[in-house]
């Protein structure tokens, strides 16, 4: 089964315009357009753009995150029929591509979109390989090797954890700039978490459920210089980014 899970403490006003549309609604709006040639979608796959048909559940408190170590999205937890953890949270199929991306026009060098084309479909791939194999699947990972890539909590994923819960209930009540300063709070605590650092950037009203692509926030990947946004996929047959220093 799949399960996605949206991580917005804007709840249903964020997450339920994306996802309970018709494919009509769908087709027609111009950021999704826009969003498709960021991320590499090929023209097959983008005619079959549809409204999904699994659960899409919305966490406004980044339980699921905080539970299984997520720091980013796309983000992926390949989970087996007995409820073991075979992949732990990983990078799903994306990269760093948006390194090399146009940001006025938002588009991608054909290069880099090969490759994440090809990043993504060799990881959906492995997803239908271990369906069919199971624990035989070159692709399911030994427990050890999954106690090995589980980053366990610090003293301050905890502190991290407590501020950005009072941002949330902060939000909830409208105290936005202040909701803003604790998920900062959060961020300057554990800087990989860019689930923190995004929500910081969109908890204003207007901003909610909103794609981000303020400058804040290409500031804040660009200040990261040859330090990866993507923490790359441990996975024989994905294709390492390659992206010019300038």
């Amino acid at each position: 089964m799949i399960i996605a899970v949206a991580l917005d403490t804007g709840g249903r006003q964020a997450v339920e315009p994306h996802v309970a549309l018709s494919d009509d609604d769908l087709a027609a709006r111009r950021e999704l357009t826009q969003l498709a040639s960021m991320m590499g979608w090929s023209a097959e796959l983008w005619a079959r753009i549809a409204a999904p048909t699994y659960p899409v559940l919305i966490d406004e408190e980044h339980r699921v995150a905080d539970l299984f170590g997520m720091t980013n999205v796309p983000q992926a937890v390949w989970i087996d029929e007995a409820g073991r953890i075979v992949r732990p949270a990983e990078t799903a199929g994306f990269g760093d591509n948006h390194k090399n991306m146009d940001r006025e026009t938002f588009t991608v060098p054909e290069e880099d979109l090969q490759r994440l084309a090809a990043n993504r479909l060799h990881y959906m791939n492995a997803i239908r390989d271990w369906v069919r194999d199971g624990a035989d699947s070159v692709y399911a990972l030994d427990p050890d090797e999954v106690r090995r890539r589980t980053r366990r909590p610090e003293e301050r994923d905890v502190h991290a954890a407590v501020h950005a819960r009072l941002g949330r209930l902060l939000f909830g009540e409208g105290h936005h700039d202040a909701a803003k300063h604790y998920f900062r709070r959060a961020t300057a605590l554990c800087p990989e978490k860019w689930n923190y650092r995004r929500q910081a950037m969109v908890l204003e009203p207007e901003l909610v459920g909103q794609l981000n692509t303020s400058p804040e926030f290409f500031e804040a990947q660009d200040a990261l210089g040859d330090a990866p946004y993507q923490t790359p996929i441990e996975m024989p047959g994905i294709i390492p980014d390659e992206f010019p220093r300038t």
